[in-house]
């Protein structure tokens, strides 16, 4: 298992676990052409000053991360997914490690996210690793929120 920094060869196989997770896992209604960042990934996340990151297992993207730079020296976690196959395999933990490290190598102050109630196992995952849960009325105020997204989660570094 290795954590690289995205690269474009395999932008078609990214959008392809992200879009079969939020799909066949979890029965979210959305399309790839719901999330054109996942298009455009090296303008969207790391042109910004923020990164995105894949889990490799070979060849084969098993998971990825990523953060978007926001004002006041904070981040947002975005596209945080690894495959079912893949987890209890120490993979998600590895790719917030690695997102972790590039926040505070390059000076950030704190990472926040947005999840929903039903990802559960991922809310624990989150807390194991102190993020801790806040209103989104204490969130930056260009944190990119989503629509569902009705949990709200602050790590600081």
């Amino acid at each position: 298992m290795e954590i690289i920094e995205y690269q474009e060869p395999y932008k078609m196989q990214v959008a392809d676990v992200i879009t079969k997770i939020q799909q066949e896992e979890f029965h979210i209604a959305i399309t790839l052409e719901d999330q054109p960042d996942l298009l455009e990934i090296q303008e969207f996340y790391i042109a910004g000053g923020g990164n995105f990151w894949l889990a490799m297992d070979g060849d084969q993207v098993v998971g990825t991360i990523a953060l978007i730079r926001l004002e006041n020296r904070n981040l947002a976690l975005r596209k945080m997914f690894v495959k079912k196959e893949y987890r209890r395999h120490k993979v998600g933990q590895l790719l917030l490690d690695t997102a972790t490290k590039f926040a505070k190598e390059n000076g950030y102050k704190a990472i926040y996210l947005g999840t929903i109630t039903t990802f559960e196992a991922a809310i624990a995952f989150y807390k194991k690793n102190e993020f801790e849960a806040l209103a989104i009325t204490e969130f930056p105020a260009d944190f990119p929120v989503v629509a569902v997204d009705n949990v709200f989660l602050k790590k600081e570094l």
